[in-house]
């Protein structure tokens, strides 16, 4: 196995509307020896840890790519920009880490229509967000790529923050949008008019962005998720289904959230993220996987 860790900057002609130029970089596990590699292609996975955009979950980082290794995938975990980055830096990260993988599918033994992103609560959102926006020059362009080359061919949302409305998450909105939570008391700094801000709000509202251009989906959430409310994919399977979006939606009656594997080895000394329910969504992701 071939494995290093990488910087992954954006250009420097990105735009000056973030709030900062982004920090991120992503771990990379490559399967086989190189010789394999040249003769075998692999499904490649895009890991994106969840933390509501604050932080970023270690749970939801090399535990869950040891599962996607086991299953036969090359893996990479995008370890992308917090607040006060500002919508879009982190997509734009994401999008580059697809073209990145794609651009490389021959030398690092990967199906270049084989590359799935797989995200974790507010990393679910990240991941969603490419394969709803994919095809908009606004994130395309800045990059200096073509649409195909960002688009990922797949998605694993695990219990995704997904509106920036009524079912919200909080803490996830307010740090896309002005990078850093905001006061109870206080007044949404808005830069630019109630029209700007309305747009942006419906552009990190998934479930109004998706169409038939997005990319087959496995999906999984709790009914009793009190952090980031079931709603969140109930609207977007209804969104998918409506537009004829390829679907596989596991709904677990009991489960707190960011269960991430739900078992002892990301419980992380706390028995509430062990939840026997739910563990069967990694082996359940790996047969969609094969599909």
């Amino acid at each position: 196995m071939k494995t290093w860790t990488e910087n992954l900057p954006l250009p420097q002609d990105c735009g000056s509307e973030f709030t900062q130029k982004g920090s991120a970089n992503y771990t990379a596990w490559l399967l086989g020896t190189q010789e394999e590699r040249e003769k075998k292609k692999r499904k490649a996975v895009i890991i994106c840890p969840g933390g509501g955009y604050g932080h970023l979950s270690a749970r939801e980082d090399e535990p869950i790519a040891r599962q996607y290794l086991a299953m036969g995938c090359h893996v990479f975990v995008l370890h992308y920009s917090l607040a006060p980055a500002r919508f879009p830096t982190a997509l734009l990260e994401l999008a580059l880490l697809v073209s990145t993988v794609r651009e490389h599918a021959q030398e690092w033994g990967i199906d270049p229509a084989g590359i799935v992103v797989s995200g974790f609560s507010a990393g679910g959102h990240l991941a969603c967000s490419l394969g709803v926006h994919w095809n908009k020059s606004w994130l395309s362009e800045p990059l200096g790529l073509k649409a195909e080359q960002i688009r990922p061919d797949g998605m694993i949302l695990c219990y995704p923050v997904v509106t920036a409305g009524e079912w919200g998450h909080k803490g996830s909105t307010e740090r896309l949008l002005w990078g850093r939570m905001l006061e109870e008391t206080e007044k949404k700094p808005l830069e630019g008019s109630e029209e700007e801000y309305e747009k942006r709000r419906r552009e990190i509202s998934l479930e109004l962005q998706v169409g038939p251009h997005t990319p087959p989906v496995f999906l999984w959430h709790t009914v009793t998720d009190q952090t980031v409310p079931v709603q969140n994919s109930l609207l977007l399977a209804d969104a998918l289904v409506k537009n004829g979006v390829s679907l596989e939606f596991h709904l677990y009656p009991v489960g707190c959230h960011g269960l991430a594997l739900a078992t002892e080895e990301t419980a992380d000394g706390q028995e509430r993220y062990i939840e026997p329910q739910c563990q069967s969504w990694i082996t359940l992701a790996g047969k969609w996987l094969a599909g």
